[in-house]
């Protein structure tokens, strides 16, 4: 029998059209795969085309699914406009977003950008406008654009992928200088992402879209974590424990399906206790 038959209806999502932005991230790929496993269309939206483009061949063969890549720089508005457009051309109804693109610690290495875990008196002003140019502004260019098809249909869902750091402080005491701490700038958009929710969540009001947000904690990443990291991590959480990739991907499901129709303007925390205490 085929998996997708077991599905039950509150959470069936087969044939609908996700747009999901940085998707050849490491939870991209993850949610990616999950969701066309249980039958979604993902639209891919990534600055980095080479794995994009990888990940569409990979969901293609491997599900059966229509995904497509789109490689653009989400933080610039003209370029949302036009493969808005391009996008709507191909698949005619949009379902649901995923504002998943951030500015985040593996992002900035990629990008070679060395001071993004630089102290906060020497913090620079043009890495602080990257971050919230990717981590905010390209979520409200995407919501303001793919929200608005949606909303002339009267029908769609929007999550926001916002952190457990857009709620509370980030410890220092665990980071030193390992690198690995996310700056100032991270955490102000990841707060600002829990607003951005609710401010649209209003606004739409009497369109049928919801918009939620979800608050996820630190996942295991084997090649850039140390044993001595993830254990002063673990210890902050009520678990133990960092998430693992593939643990957030009930929760997106979640929210993305009829299971949470009832559910707008909300914050969902998955952090293993991380703020709970």
């Amino acid at each position: 029998m085929n998996k997708r038959n077991l599905i039950p209806k509150i959470l069936d999502v087969r044939g609908k059209n996700f747009v999901l932005t940085g998707s050849s991230g490491t939870l991209g790929k993850q949610y990616s795969h999950f969701l066309s496993s249980v039958g979604a269309n993902m639209i891919l939206i990534d600055i980095d085309n080479v794995e994009n483009l990888k990940l569409e061949k990979e969901l293609i063969k491997k599900y059966k699914t229509k995904p497509k890549a789109y490689s653009t720089d989400i933080s610039n508005q003209e370029n949302v406009k036009r493969i808005c457009t391009s996008i709507v051309l191909k698949y005619g109804t949009i379902d649901g977003l995923i504002n998943n693109a951030g500015f985040t610690t593996t992002f900035a290495k990629k990008q070679k950008t060395k001071s993004y875990s630089i102290s906060l008196e020497k913090f620079p002003l043009e890495l602080w406008d990257k971050t919230l140019a990717v981590n905010l502004t390209g979520a409200f260019l995407c919501s303001q654009e793919f929200g608005s098809i949606m909303a002339k249909r009267k029908k769609g869902v929007i999550v926001n992928i916002a952190s457990h750091y857009g709620l509370v402080g980030a410890d220092q005491r665990i980071y030193g200088s390992n690198g690995l701490n996310l700056p100032v700038s991270y955490a102000a958009s990841k707060g600002a992402i829990v607003n951005l929710t609710r401010y649209l969540a209003a606004y739409w009001h009497g369109k049928n879209i919801r918009v939620n947000t979800l608050s996820p904690g630190g996942v295991f990443n084997k090649k850039h974590h140390s044993k001595k990291f993830v254990k002063k991590y673990s210890e902050k959480t009520i678990l133990n424990r960092m998430a693992n990739s593939d643990e957030y991907n009930g929760a997106l499901l979640f929210l993305l399906s009829d299971a949470s129709s009832y559910m707008t303007g909300s914050n969902l925390v998955i952090d293993g206790g991380w703020t709970a205490w």
